[in-house]
């Protein structure tokens, strides 16, 4: 399946529908893959659901009445650049309601570690106590109970210190307040986690709470000290996101640990073994994100144009005339004569199906390309701020193989944020878009990305670092999504949950919704089908995780995720016979009515409706359940 849609290109992988008037600036979306599908079949109906109402109140409540309110004015309303009315509901998403869902997870994660403030406590103390008590003898203890020596865990302590601060791209060079801080955050916050994951279970460890609560300490004890601006960003990210590996590694080793208890294993080996497994993690998925960012990178020129794919209609014979010849420098790689056109809401001549923003149109009034400017014609950088000389990596490599200097913006300052290639007159050459939170999904020859791979929480921590460190957070918006959590508490609802819904994409909870849905009819036909066993919560909770259904969801989970990291992979290796298979794939696919065309929304919907009957009925058992040798299905 994944291979059909994303590699393929079989069908349109994000199903997207927006309203017009009077329900205007509202959209919704879908990303039909396998693993999101088995996401929400794992974490089950309530989860789901409420991570789905959170992408409900920010596109069919939030964006719509900014847009509502936003229409009838003509200035530009802060942190937006541009006016709301010209505007789409996206961008209205990432100038406004990501600062609400940001306000809405940093609470929810706040109010959740504060709530289990009483067994974080316990888990310290507890955690402690066992430190205190395990200093004897070794040869006294019993095989079961043997850990590493605490001389080897005090090393390697002062070894990972050690290489942490002389790491150059963590910006913690002899930092030794850093170090300090590390290693007390770290202490307590791997403590919590351990206790909390081996006596109530990893999905209640707290520790994107635990996470935001380093950042905030970190960067109000930066603020106090005078370590405030850009350059200490990178410092204050780095504390944080080493804290919350440490408290993630401390939950995943309690778990094992505790599962070894229970099957009479070694704790030292297991330790030894946890120890092999975190560093060949750490050597192949390091690499693995590279390669999925590299394959999905867009080295955005000055001017981008996007092709227009969607069937817009024409422009009135009439209006063409009045409409100026496009002159500028930049031009598209498809030749020709082409006018301009800027579809403003309102007037008389705007198209209904196109965003607000510039166009190019041939002769025949055909709306051929939006027009992208991503940074000013008269953006400069002085020499004092190159860094590093950087080529080009992935397929646009191979067009261009000049070596340019690197200039990091971190403040929109007369142009996006973000990293340049410049050359050596400090003009930009290009804006490097990301694929990992990038926003780019044209290259300027043309071909599209297909994905752009979203870091939700990476954001949010960019914004909190940001916010502190240089006083510049939008906090009336943050504010709002403060009191979303605030409300959602005293209603007896999880608030991280829905926060999460709010701050990710509609297009990634819709289908986590429909997983859960399916899950909710599958145990609600098991519970019939039990009844007459008169079986507890407890036991009808565990045996619908044991249903066939929870394995082929982790097969959607796992099968998908192969495949689209092959396939992102190999979209980015720079190999001839690859980019002219790609580019026949997008030739192909221009033509092919699920993946272009108005009804390709709606069409490419019907795979992704086959793929989740096709859960329910394995779910069900009425497909591919286990039985015994008589032919007799197992219960």
């Amino acid at each position: 399946y994944q291979v059909l849609m994303g590699g393929l290109k079989g069908w349109r992988d994000t199903p997207e529908k927006v309203f017009g008037a009077p329900f205007k600036g509202a959209s919704v979306a879908a990303e039909i893959s396998p693993a999101l599908l088995g996401v929400g079949y794992i974490i089950g109906p309530r989860i789901a659901s409420i991570m789905a109402a959170g992408g409900v109140l920010a596109y069919l409540v939030l964006i719509p009445m900014i847009k509502f309110f936003g229409d009838a004015m003509t200035g530009v309303v802060p942190p937006g650049t541009i006016p709301i009315n010209e505007m789409s509901p996206n961008q209205v998403r990432g100038a406004y309601v990501l600062y609400i869902g940001a306000g809405a997870v940093a609470a929810g994660g706040i109010i959740s570690l504060f709530r289990s403030l009483p067994t974080i406590w316990s888990g310290l103390k507890g955690g402690l106590r066992d430190l205190r008590g395990g200093q004897g003898v070794a040869g006294s203890v019993a095989r079961t109970d043997q850990d590493l020596s605490m001389k080897f865990v005090l090393g390697g302590i002062i070894a990972l210190v050690a290489m942490i601060m002389v790491a150059p791209q963590l910006n913690l060079q002899w930092n030794i307040l850093g170090a300090v801080m590390i290693i007390a955050f770290g202490f307590l916050f791997v403590t919590v986690s351990s206790r909390l994951t081996g006596e109530i279970g990893s999905s209640s460890n707290p520790i994107s709470g635990m996470t935001v609560a380093t950042l905030l300490l970190t960067c109000l004890i930066f603020l106090l000290i005078g370590w405030t601006g850009p350059r200490y960003y990178v410092t204050a990210l780095s504390i944080g996101a080493i804290v919350c590996i440490a408290a993630s590694n401390g939950g995943t080793t309690s778990q094992d640990l505790k599962t070894g208890y229970l099957v009479g294993a070694t704790p030292k080996y297991q330790q030894i073994a946890i120890l092999i497994g975190a560093l060949a993690s750490a050597i192949v998925l390091g690499p693995i994100l590279l390669s999925l960012n590299d394959a999905s990178t867009v080295y955005a020129t000055r001017t981008m144009f996007v092709p227009v794919t969607e069937n817009t209609g024409q422009l009135q014979t009439g209006v063409i005339p009045s409409l100026q010849a496009y002159n500028e420098a930049d031009k598209p790689r498809q030749p020709g004569n082409y006018r301009v056109f800027k579809n403003e809401p309102g007037s008389q001549t705007a198209v209904a199906k196109l965003d607000a923003g510039e166009f190019l149109v041939n002769d025949e009034g055909k709306i051929v390309y939006k027009v992208e400017h991503t940074f000013p014609a008269d953006l400069r950088f002085d020499s004092s701020q190159f860094a590093e000389t950087e080529k080009l990596t992935g397929p646009q490599a191979r067009e261009d193989q000049n070596a340019y200097r690197v200039v990091h913006q971190t403040e929109s300052q007369n142009g996006p944020a973000g990293k340049y290639l410049v050359n050596d007159q400090g003009v930009p050459i290009y804006l490097v878009d990301p694929g990992i939170n990038g926003t780019h999904k044209v290259r300027p020859d043309g071909t599209t990305i297909d994905t752009k791979y979203d870091a939700p929480k990476a954001t949010l921590m960019s914004y909190i670092i940001k916010g502190i460190l240089n006083r510049q957070l939008p906090w009336g918006l943050v504010l709002l999504g403060v009191m979303i959590a605030v409300v959602l508490e005293m209603s007896g609802i999880p608030s991280l949950a829905f926060a999460v819904g709010v701050y990710l994409p509609l297009s990634s909870s819709s289908p986590i919704f429909i997983g859960g849905a399916i899950r909710w009819l599958v145990d609600r036909s098991m519970r019939k089908r039990l009844a007459h066993r008169k079986m507890t919560e407890e036991e009808l909770v565990a045996e619908g995780d044991k249903s066939p259904g929870v394995l082929m969801a982790s097969g959607y989970i796992a099968g998908g995720a192969l495949a689209a990291i092959v396939i992102a992979i190999l979209a980015g290796v720079p190999w001839q016979r690859l980019i002219a298979l790609n580019k026949r794939i997008d030739g192909w696919a221009e033509h092919n009515p699920l993946h272009t065309g108005g009804s390709a929304d709606l069409l490419s919907m019907i795979p992704f409706i086959i793929l989740a009957v096709l859960l329910y009925l394995v779910g069900r058992e009425a497909l591919l359940a286990a039985r015994s040798p008589d032919g007799a299905k197992y219960r």
